[in-house]
């Protein structure tokens, strides 16, 4: 197979490609970065220029990948690839929902409206700009359009550590006591999808060429309660020491942030109206033939990962050393 892959610098495209590759296909990325597995062959271009994909808009592809965030993007991709390929496949989001609230809710739940500029630069559009380019790559292709919309992705090398942040911790304690600090929310859903999982998966629907099914699809992984999922990261990193438990309101009060970013826990969301984040269903995408690993593999592979790369990384999600020390420090005042 001849696979397109609009990106393939980063995380996910990365993936995407050495997939593609170790099943003996031909690789081409399109990217402005230049890591890209040996291999593969890359096309310098960046894709905020009107005729960026020209070098590859005049080939014929049996598979196009698109990791894309800009609606522009995606407009100039489908206008230019639409006589080159018989499958155009977009990696969207779960983003695209703007209601959480819900149990279990599948694809047919309501999107954002989609953006109507080729831009954003405000993480708050993120969700209406993914509808956006939805909305393009079936509008211009119809049929041979596949929307896929993943949850957090995790697993080795996640950028923002936000599935690595747990079990690394459990593994490195900031303490001599060895005890950990944790949110009081058990019961919250987490969800991951691992890299590797949604990569295969995404080179298998490219493989089916004009029988792909078009979505959309939830790649979402198995719905967890934060506590089992915490009792997973203990499990792999064998942790033996203790957990120190604070509610909602303690941890906001002293500067802790939820999800993702510096100073969090990542995972963790107090607002329950959130719930839904952590729990959409896949059943869809399983039955079109997702495949999903345990999550003691992702957060022990990811664990693996994290302790020859933390040092590298810095803490992109999670509490430093020093500052799960010092609130610890103070919970047992």
């Amino acid at each position: 197979m001849k696979l397109l892959i609009l990106g393939g610098t980063g995380w996910l495209g990365g993936h995407i490609a050495r997939q593609a590759l170790e099943r003996g296909h031909e690789v081409t990325c399109v990217a402005r970065g230049t890591d890209v597995p040996k291999g593969v062959t890359l096309v310098h271009a960046d894709r905020d220029v009107d005729d960026a994909l020209a070098p590859v808009a005049a080939d014929s592809w049996d598979g196009v990948i698109d990791v894309a965030m800009q609606p522009g993007h995606v407009r100039r991709a489908v206008r230019d690839l639409a006589q080159a390929t018989q499958r155009y496949i977009f990696v969207s989001s779960v983003s695209a929902y703007p209601d959480n609230s819900g149990a279990n809710p599948t694809e047919s739940a309501p999107v954002f409206e989609p953006l109507e500029s080729d831009t954003f630069t405000d993480m708050a559009e993120y969700g209406a700009a993914k509808v956006a380019c939805e909305n393009a790559a079936r509008e211009r292709l119809g049929s041979r359009a596949t929307i896929v919309r993943p949850s957090l992705i995790g697993g080795p090398g996640d950028p923002s550590a936000r599935s690595t942040y747990w079990p690394l911790r459990f593994a490195s304690p900031s303490n001599p006591e060895g005890a950990v600090l944790v949110p009081d929310h058990p019961d919250f859903p987490t969800s991951v999808i691992d890299v590797r999982d949604l990569a295969e998966w995404l080179v298998n629907l490219a493989e089916l060429g004009s029988e792909a099914p078009t979505g959309p699809f939830n790649a979402v992984g198995m719905s967890t309660p934060l506590a089992q999922h915490l009792t997973i990261a203990r499990e792999v990193a064998g942790f033996a020491g203790s957990i120190v438990v604070k509610k909602n309101e303690w941890l906001r009060e002293r500067g802790v942030s939820q999800w993702a970013g510096t100073k969090s826990l990542p995972l963790w969301i107090a607002d329950d109206s959130m719930r839904g984040f952590g729990a959409w269903s896949n059943a869809r995408a399983l039955e079109a033939g997702l495949a999903l690993r345990p999550l003691q593999d992702t957060l022990r592979d990811g664990l693996e990962w994290a302790l020859a790369h933390s040092s590298e990384h810095g803490v992109p999600s999670g509490l430093t050393q020093e500052q799960e020390a010092e609130l610890l420090a103070e919970a047992r005042l």
